[in-house]
Protein backbone atom coordinates (compact mmCIF):
# COMPACT_ATOMS: atom_id res chain seq x y z
CA UNK A 1 0.00 0.00 0.00
CA UNK A 2 1.99 3.73 -0.78
CA UNK A 3 2.93 5.54 1.76
CA UNK A 4 0.72 8.64 0.79
CA UNK A 5 -2.05 9.02 3.32
CA UNK A 6 -4.29 10.34 0.77
CA UNK A 7 -4.32 6.96 -0.71
CA UNK A 8 -4.55 5.17 2.88
CA UNK A 9 -8.21 7.21 2.72
CA UNK A 10 -9.32 4.89 0.11
CA UNK A 11 -9.35 2.28 2.57
CA UNK A 12 -11.16 4.23 5.56
CA UNK A 13 -14.53 2.15 5.12
CA UNK A 14 -12.55 -1.32 5.10
CA UNK A 15 -10.47 -0.15 8.43
CA UNK A 16 -13.95 1.21 10.02
CA UNK A 17 -15.84 -1.93 9.18
CA UNK A 18 -12.76 -4.42 10.43
CA UNK A 19 -12.55 -2.13 13.73
CA UNK A 20 -16.31 -2.58 14.47
CA UNK A 21 -16.16 -6.36 14.41
CA UNK A 22 -12.34 -6.21 16.16
CA UNK A 23 -13.90 -4.39 18.86
CA UNK A 24 -16.99 -6.39 18.98
CA UNK A 25 -15.33 -9.74 19.58
CA UNK A 26 -12.70 -8.20 21.98
CA UNK A 27 -14.52 -5.98 24.00
CA UNK A 28 -16.76 -8.78 25.14
CA UNK A 29 -14.44 -10.74 27.37
CA UNK A 30 -13.14 -7.84 29.19
CA UNK A 31 -9.75 -6.29 30.17
CA UNK A 32 -7.20 -9.10 30.78
CA UNK A 33 -9.40 -11.76 29.31
CA UNK A 34 -8.02 -14.76 26.67
CA UNK A 35 -9.54 -14.23 23.02
CA UNK A 36 -11.06 -16.72 21.51
CA UNK A 37 -8.02 -18.19 19.36
CA UNK A 38 -9.98 -19.85 16.94
CA UNK A 39 -12.78 -17.12 16.32
CA UNK A 40 -9.79 -15.33 15.88
CA UNK A 41 -8.33 -17.58 13.08
CA UNK A 42 -12.18 -18.13 11.56
CA UNK A 43 -12.37 -14.22 11.67
CA UNK A 44 -9.01 -13.96 9.13
CA UNK A 45 -6.95 -11.64 11.29
CA UNK A 46 -3.70 -14.28 11.18
CA UNK A 47 -3.45 -14.26 7.60
CA UNK A 48 -4.14 -10.35 6.79
CA UNK A 49 -0.59 -9.78 5.26
CA UNK A 50 -0.23 -13.71 4.30
CA UNK A 51 -0.46 -14.22 0.29
CA UNK A 52 -3.15 -14.93 -1.21
CA UNK A 53 -1.29 -18.46 -2.83
CA UNK A 54 -1.17 -18.75 0.67
CA UNK A 55 -4.94 -18.43 1.47
CA UNK A 56 -4.23 -14.99 3.35
CA UNK A 57 -5.87 -11.79 2.53
CA UNK A 58 -2.47 -10.14 0.54
CA UNK A 59 -3.46 -7.10 2.84
CA UNK A 60 -1.08 -4.98 4.28
CA UNK A 61 0.08 -3.44 7.80
CA UNK A 62 -2.21 -1.02 7.79
CA UNK A 63 -4.76 -3.37 8.28
CA UNK A 64 -3.10 -5.49 11.19
CA UNK A 65 -2.62 -1.98 12.79
CA UNK A 66 -6.42 -1.85 13.06
CA UNK A 67 -6.59 -4.82 14.83
CA UNK A 68 -3.64 -4.42 17.15
CA UNK A 69 -4.92 -0.84 18.34
CA UNK A 70 -8.23 -2.75 19.27
CA UNK A 71 -6.15 -5.60 20.97
CA UNK A 72 -4.75 -2.55 23.03
CA UNK A 73 -8.12 -1.12 24.14
CA UNK A 74 -9.45 -4.51 24.81
CA UNK A 75 -6.37 -5.66 26.87
CA UNK A 76 -6.63 -8.57 24.94
CA UNK A 77 -4.20 -11.61 25.99
CA UNK A 78 -2.89 -14.02 23.56
CA UNK A 79 -0.26 -14.26 21.16
CA UNK A 80 -1.32 -12.49 18.53
CA UNK A 81 1.56 -10.22 18.20
CA UNK A 82 3.81 -12.87 18.69
CA UNK A 83 2.29 -14.71 15.82
CA UNK A 84 0.52 -13.27 13.32
CA UNK A 85 2.63 -9.86 13.44
CA UNK A 86 6.12 -10.73 13.66
CA UNK A 87 5.68 -14.38 12.61
CA UNK A 88 3.71 -13.82 9.55
CA UNK A 89 5.70 -10.62 8.84
CA UNK A 90 9.00 -12.11 9.12
CA UNK A 91 8.08 -14.89 7.16
CA UNK A 92 7.07 -12.43 4.11
CA UNK A 93 10.67 -11.35 3.84
CA UNK A 94 11.98 -14.44 3.75
CA UNK A 95 12.30 -15.91 0.13
CA UNK A 96 9.47 -18.76 -1.14
CA UNK A 97 10.78 -22.08 -0.26
CA UNK A 98 8.15 -25.14 0.67
CA UNK A 99 9.29 -25.15 4.57
CA UNK A 100 8.35 -21.26 4.50
CA UNK A 101 5.44 -21.20 2.42
CA UNK A 102 4.14 -24.52 4.37
CA UNK A 103 4.58 -22.58 7.80
CA UNK A 104 3.01 -19.55 6.69
CA UNK A 105 0.28 -21.10 5.50
CA UNK A 106 -0.64 -23.00 8.58
CA UNK A 107 0.01 -19.93 10.26
CA UNK A 108 -2.65 -18.15 8.18
CA UNK A 109 -4.87 -20.45 9.25
CA UNK A 110 -4.85 -20.86 12.76
CA UNK A 111 -2.93 -23.77 12.26
CA UNK A 112 0.68 -23.28 13.78
CA UNK A 113 1.94 -20.67 16.66
CA UNK A 114 5.33 -19.90 15.31
CA UNK A 115 6.88 -16.68 17.20
CA UNK A 116 10.59 -15.00 16.22
CA UNK A 117 12.97 -15.19 18.85
CA UNK A 118 13.53 -11.39 19.50
CA UNK A 119 14.71 -9.63 22.48
CA UNK A 120 11.92 -7.67 23.92
CA UNK A 121 14.30 -5.67 26.01
CA UNK A 122 15.29 -3.91 22.48
CA UNK A 123 19.20 -4.94 22.35
CA UNK A 124 20.29 -4.62 19.04
CA UNK A 125 18.13 -1.75 18.24
CA UNK A 126 19.17 -0.28 15.24
CA UNK A 127 18.97 2.55 13.07
CA UNK A 128 19.99 4.01 9.85
CA UNK A 129 22.84 1.77 9.05
CA UNK A 130 23.43 0.85 12.46
CA UNK A 131 23.98 -2.96 13.32
CA UNK A 132 21.04 -4.83 14.52
CA UNK A 133 22.55 -8.44 14.74
CA UNK A 134 20.82 -11.46 15.77
CA UNK A 135 21.45 -12.93 18.78
CA UNK A 136 21.94 -16.43 17.66
CA UNK A 137 24.76 -18.06 15.78
CA UNK A 138 24.97 -20.44 13.11
CA UNK A 139 27.87 -23.10 13.03
CA UNK A 140 28.97 -25.55 10.94
CA UNK A 141 30.38 -28.89 12.62
CA UNK A 142 30.90 -31.73 11.34
CA UNK A 143 28.46 -33.28 12.97
CA UNK A 144 26.38 -30.81 10.96
CA UNK A 145 24.88 -27.68 11.25
CA UNK A 146 24.56 -26.22 15.00
CA UNK A 147 22.84 -23.50 16.41
CA UNK A 148 23.72 -21.50 19.60
CA UNK A 149 22.72 -18.12 21.50
CA UNK A 150 20.11 -16.75 23.68
CA UNK A 151 17.42 -13.97 23.70
CA UNK A 152 15.42 -12.87 27.11
CA UNK A 153 11.78 -11.78 27.14
CA UNK A 154 10.84 -13.33 23.70
CA UNK A 155 7.33 -12.54 23.79
CA UNK A 156 4.92 -15.44 23.16
CA UNK A 157 7.67 -17.83 23.60
CA UNK A 158 5.51 -20.05 26.25
CA UNK A 159 2.91 -20.29 22.96
CA UNK A 160 5.48 -21.20 20.60
CA UNK A 161 4.58 -24.41 18.94
CA UNK A 162 7.95 -23.28 16.61
CA UNK A 163 10.27 -20.99 16.89
CA UNK A 164 11.94 -18.59 14.36
CA UNK A 165 15.49 -17.96 15.42
CA UNK A 166 17.17 -14.91 13.63
CA UNK A 167 21.12 -16.24 13.60
CA UNK A 168 24.17 -14.79 12.00
CA UNK A 169 25.53 -17.80 9.19
CA UNK A 170 28.97 -19.19 9.18
CA UNK A 171 29.60 -16.01 6.56
CA UNK A 172 28.29 -13.64 9.41
CA UNK A 173 25.25 -13.15 7.25
CA UNK A 174 21.48 -13.03 9.00
CA UNK A 175 19.63 -15.66 8.22
CA UNK A 176 16.35 -17.50 9.82
CA UNK A 177 16.31 -20.71 11.23
CA UNK A 178 13.12 -22.32 12.07
CA UNK A 179 13.54 -24.60 15.04
CA UNK A 180 11.07 -26.92 16.42
CA UNK A 181 10.25 -26.02 20.22
CA UNK A 182 10.99 -29.06 22.09
CA UNK A 183 14.25 -29.69 20.25
CA UNK A 184 17.01 -31.10 21.72
CA UNK A 185 19.33 -28.54 23.09
CA UNK A 186 16.59 -25.52 23.24
CA UNK A 187 15.50 -24.17 26.37
CA UNK A 188 11.97 -22.28 26.99
CA UNK A 189 12.13 -20.82 30.31
CA UNK A 190 8.59 -18.92 31.10
CA UNK A 191 9.51 -15.01 32.69
CA UNK A 192 6.84 -13.55 34.81
CA UNK A 193 6.51 -10.25 34.44
CA UNK A 194 3.71 -7.34 36.37
CA UNK A 195 1.28 -7.52 33.25
CA UNK A 196 -0.74 -10.31 33.52
CA UNK A 197 -2.11 -9.51 29.81
CA UNK A 198 1.37 -10.86 28.23
CA UNK A 199 3.43 -13.98 28.86
CA UNK A 200 7.29 -14.05 27.83
CA UNK A 201 10.02 -16.41 27.88
CA UNK A 202 13.83 -16.77 27.59
CA UNK A 203 14.74 -18.72 24.76
CA UNK A 204 18.27 -21.02 25.04
CA UNK A 205 20.00 -22.75 21.99
CA UNK A 206 22.60 -25.25 22.96
CA UNK A 207 24.37 -26.79 19.77
CA UNK A 208 20.66 -27.30 18.36
CA UNK A 209 21.26 -29.83 15.57
CA UNK A 210 19.88 -28.12 12.36
CA UNK A 211 19.01 -29.14 9.21
CA UNK A 212 20.27 -27.10 5.63
CA UNK A 213 16.36 -26.54 4.57
CA UNK A 214 15.76 -25.07 8.47
CA UNK A 215 17.88 -22.26 7.21
CA UNK A 216 15.29 -19.29 5.55
CA UNK A 217 16.96 -16.44 3.87
CA UNK A 218 15.61 -12.85 3.65
CA UNK A 219 14.95 -11.87 0.16
CA UNK A 220 16.53 -8.96 -0.09
CA UNK A 221 19.65 -7.11 1.91
CA UNK A 222 19.48 -9.33 5.40
CA UNK A 223 20.82 -6.70 7.27
CA UNK A 224 18.11 -4.18 6.62
CA UNK A 225 15.65 -6.70 6.36
CA UNK A 226 16.22 -7.24 10.49
CA UNK A 227 15.77 -3.98 11.25
CA UNK A 228 12.25 -3.47 9.57
CA UNK A 229 11.36 -6.39 12.10
CA UNK A 230 12.43 -4.82 14.86
CA UNK A 231 10.87 -1.57 13.46
CA UNK A 232 7.50 -3.31 13.08
CA UNK A 233 7.70 -4.54 16.66
CA UNK A 234 8.22 -0.91 17.63
CA UNK A 235 5.39 0.56 15.82
CA UNK A 236 3.00 -2.97 16.86
CA UNK A 237 3.58 -1.80 20.48
CA UNK A 238 2.65 1.27 19.76
CA UNK A 239 -0.55 0.63 18.14
CA UNK A 240 -1.27 -1.24 21.13
CA UNK A 241 -0.18 1.47 23.78
CA UNK A 242 -2.66 3.86 21.36
CA UNK A 243 -5.33 1.39 22.11
CA UNK A 244 -4.94 1.26 25.78
CA UNK A 245 -4.62 5.31 25.79
CA UNK A 246 -8.10 6.08 24.01
CA UNK A 247 -10.21 3.47 26.16
CA UNK A 248 -8.63 4.75 28.98
CA UNK A 249 -9.18 8.71 27.81
CA UNK A 250 -13.26 7.06 26.94
CA UNK A 251 -13.62 5.50 30.30
CA UNK A 252 -12.46 8.81 32.54
CA UNK A 253 -14.50 11.18 30.47
CA UNK A 254 -17.81 8.98 30.74
CA UNK A 255 -16.92 8.56 34.53
CA UNK A 256 -16.12 12.00 35.20
CA UNK A 257 -19.69 12.56 33.78
CA UNK A 258 -21.76 10.80 36.06
CA UNK A 259 -19.75 10.65 39.37
CA UNK A 260 -20.81 13.83 41.80
CA UNK A 261 -19.36 15.55 44.24
CA UNK A 262 -20.63 18.62 46.37
CA UNK A 263 -23.71 17.80 43.85
CA UNK A 264 -22.24 18.57 40.85
CA UNK A 265 -20.82 15.80 38.16
CA UNK A 266 -17.04 15.94 38.94
CA UNK A 267 -16.20 16.78 34.88
CA UNK A 268 -17.59 20.12 35.54
CA UNK A 269 -14.84 20.78 37.88
CA UNK A 270 -12.08 22.92 36.04
CA UNK A 271 -9.16 20.75 37.72
CA UNK A 272 -10.85 17.65 36.22
CA UNK A 273 -11.24 19.56 32.85
CA UNK A 274 -8.00 20.46 32.69
CA UNK A 275 -6.49 16.91 33.15
CA UNK A 276 -9.09 15.17 30.76
CA UNK A 277 -7.75 18.18 27.98
CA UNK A 278 -4.02 17.10 28.84
CA UNK A 279 -4.94 13.09 28.01
CA UNK A 280 -6.80 14.16 24.83
CA UNK A 281 -3.95 15.87 23.48
CA UNK A 282 -1.49 13.11 24.37
CA UNK A 283 -3.92 10.37 22.71
CA UNK A 284 -4.31 13.11 19.25
CA UNK A 285 -0.66 12.91 19.18
CA UNK A 286 0.07 9.65 19.24
CA UNK A 287 -2.77 8.80 17.23
CA UNK A 288 -0.79 11.03 14.39
CA UNK A 289 2.46 9.52 15.03
CA UNK A 290 1.48 5.84 14.99
CA UNK A 291 -0.55 6.39 12.18
CA UNK A 292 2.47 8.26 10.36
CA UNK A 293 4.39 5.34 11.42
CA UNK A 294 2.15 2.98 9.71
CA UNK A 295 1.75 4.51 6.57
CA UNK A 296 5.47 4.24 6.55
CA UNK A 297 5.78 0.78 6.92
CA UNK A 298 3.31 -0.18 4.80
CA UNK A 299 4.56 1.58 1.86
CA UNK A 300 7.97 0.56 2.38
CA UNK A 301 9.63 3.54 2.97
CA UNK A 302 13.18 3.36 3.39
CA UNK A 303 12.83 6.03 5.56
CA UNK A 304 10.30 4.10 7.61
CA UNK A 305 12.13 3.63 11.16
CA UNK A 306 12.13 7.62 11.65
CA UNK A 307 8.54 7.22 11.82
CA UNK A 308 8.72 4.11 14.24
CA UNK A 309 11.23 5.64 16.63
CA UNK A 310 8.44 8.43 16.75
CA UNK A 311 5.75 6.55 17.48
CA UNK A 312 7.25 3.83 19.95
CA UNK A 313 8.90 6.69 22.03
CA UNK A 314 5.90 8.97 21.90
CA UNK A 315 2.61 6.73 21.83
CA UNK A 316 3.96 4.33 24.34
CA UNK A 317 5.14 7.00 27.26
CA UNK A 318 1.95 8.83 26.65
CA UNK A 319 -0.01 6.01 27.25
CA UNK A 320 1.42 5.15 31.16
CA UNK A 321 0.59 9.27 31.51
CA UNK A 322 -2.71 9.32 30.29
CA UNK A 323 -3.80 5.86 32.00
CA UNK A 324 -1.67 6.95 35.32
CA UNK A 325 -4.68 10.17 34.92
CA UNK A 326 -7.48 7.60 34.64
CA UNK A 327 -6.36 6.12 37.90
CA UNK A 328 -6.47 9.41 39.81
CA UNK A 329 -9.35 10.92 38.48
CA UNK A 330 -11.34 7.47 39.25
CA UNK A 331 -10.48 8.26 42.78
CA UNK A 332 -10.60 5.45 45.31
CA UNK A 333 -12.66 3.59 42.91
CA UNK A 334 -9.19 3.33 40.30
CA UNK A 335 -6.96 1.55 42.82
CA UNK A 336 -9.54 -0.89 43.49
CA UNK A 337 -9.15 -4.60 41.47
CA UNK A 338 -12.70 -4.50 40.32
CA UNK A 339 -12.14 -1.26 38.17
CA UNK A 340 -10.17 -3.02 35.71
CA UNK A 341 -7.75 0.18 35.34
CA UNK A 342 -5.02 -1.04 37.49
CA UNK A 343 -4.69 -3.94 33.75
CA UNK A 344 -4.09 -1.51 31.51
CA UNK A 345 -1.51 0.44 33.31
CA UNK A 346 0.68 -3.01 33.92
CA UNK A 347 0.08 -2.84 30.58
CA UNK A 348 1.24 0.83 29.49
CA UNK A 349 4.09 0.38 31.59
CA UNK A 350 5.27 -3.03 30.21
CA UNK A 351 4.84 -1.27 26.42
CA UNK A 352 7.06 1.28 27.41
CA UNK A 353 10.42 -0.77 27.81
CA UNK A 354 9.32 -3.51 25.13
CA UNK A 355 11.31 -3.42 21.79
CA UNK A 356 13.10 -0.20 23.52
CA UNK A 357 12.42 2.25 25.89
CA UNK A 358 11.47 5.44 25.18
CA UNK A 359 14.96 7.03 26.20
CA UNK A 360 16.53 4.78 23.59
CA UNK A 361 14.25 5.22 20.57
CA UNK A 362 15.30 9.11 21.05
CA UNK A 363 18.88 8.24 21.07
CA UNK A 364 18.32 6.84 17.62
CA UNK A 365 16.61 9.59 16.13
CA UNK A 366 19.72 11.58 17.65
CA UNK A 367 22.12 9.72 15.98
CA UNK A 368 20.60 11.14 12.53
CA UNK A 369 22.36 14.72 13.36
CA UNK A 370 25.59 13.65 14.51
Amino acid sequence: MPADSSDLSDFSEIHDELRAVARDLLGKAGPGSGADWARIAESGWLGLEAPAALDGADATFAEVAVVLEEMGRAAACGPYLGAAVLAIGTLNLLRPGPGRDLLLGRTAAGEAVPVVALSGGGEGLGGDGASAEPPFRLDRSPEGLRVHGRAAFVLDAPDAGSLLLPALDPEGTPVIVDVAADAAGLGLEAQPVLDATRRFGTVTADAVAVGEESVWRFDGEPEAAVRRVLDRAAVAVACDSLGLSEAMLEATVAYAGVREQFGSPIGSFQAVKHACADMLVQVTVARRLVAAAVRALAGDDPESWVAASMAKSYACGAAVDVTGKAMQLHGGMGYTWESGIHVYLKRAALNRSLFGSPVSHRRRLAGRYR
